[in-house]
């Protein structure tokens, strides 16, 4: 049978971050995926320029619709910019005792726009956090959430021990900011990893980490551990970023991920046999 998995986030009517890109990296990485919309974003790779929330009520009828009919094996959370949002999605993900849940804390989009609200972030804190399988801040986030700044590669350490051990999460710390690197740092029940990879040259950024974090909610839903899910989740990003294509003005590297098609669809296909 087919895993599944659910992305609850905000659009993007350019396709390369949200939900839209949560789906793209869902379905790519070999399950059956599904949405439940927090907000109606209108932005492109360039920035935002207008969001409208969905109400609480409403989006605790789409999480219900979905649980009710196909219960996800993995559940996403992206983009929630208030805490009513929030304290929803934390009462019916709790109440379907929902398993494999990894929170993208979206604060900033890639353009600088700010995404959350200040009360938000401490919603997230305390409601979203404790309940989530891992985390996965980028540094602007990480320092958000950690309260200490972020320089070095002890500060990426102490920042993800820090989050973990107060919210009882595991936390996977993106190096993504970095300039010289992307390598990200797992801090799990006090043992910490260090993941490795190769900086990709591409100046298409925009939704790289709502497909990392989708990818990895796949790869979980599949029954592969954290570690593995991790591995194979960069692996998939670098790929699509390696692809470098362009679609003239808007650059959103999500949609690279057509050129992984071949290969992901192969082996979803075997996986689902």
């Amino acid at each position: 049978m087919m895993k599944t998995a659910l992305s609850i986030a905000g659009t993007d009517p350019s396709g390369g971050a949200g939900v839209q890109a949560d789906l793209k990296a869902m379905t790519m990485n070999g399950v059956f995926a599904m949405s439940a919309i927090t907000a109606l974003v209108a932005q492109n790779t360039t920035g935002v320029r207008e969001i409208v929330e969905t109400t609480p009520s409403f989006l605790g009828a789409q999480i219900d619709a979905v649980f009710e009919d196909i219960p996800p094996d993995a559940v996403k959370i992206g983009m929630v910019a208030s805490h009513g949002l929030i304290d929803k999605i934390a009462e019916r993900l709790s109440f379907y005792h929902a398993k494999n849940i990894v929170v993208d804390p979206v604060m900033v989009a890639t353009s600088g726009d700010r995404l959350i609200s200040e009360e938000a972030v401490d919603r997230l804190k305390t409601a979203l956090l404790p309940m989530a399988a891992v985390v996965t801040p980028n540094i602007p986030e990480a320092e958000i959430l950690s309260g200490m700044t972020i320089r070095a590669r002890a500060d990426i350490e102490e920042a993800a021990a820090r989050i973990g051990d107060t919210y009882g999460c595991a936390v996977l710390l993106k190096g993504g900011h970095n300039i010289n690197d992307a390598n990200d740092f797992l801090y799990d029940g006090g043992v910490g990893t260090w993941f490795y990879g190769k900086r990709i040259d591409n100046p298409n950024t925009h939704g790289t980490g709502c497909t990392l974090s989708s990818a990895i909610a796949a790869n979980l839903a599949k029954g592969f551990d954290l570690p593995t899910s991790i591995r194979r989740s960069k692996d998939y990003l670098s790929g699509a970023l390696g692809a470098m294509m362009d679609l003239g003005k808007g650059r959103g590297p999500m949609q690279h991920n057509f050129n992984l098609t071949g290969e992901f669809a192969k082996e979803a296909e075997h996986e689902n046999d």
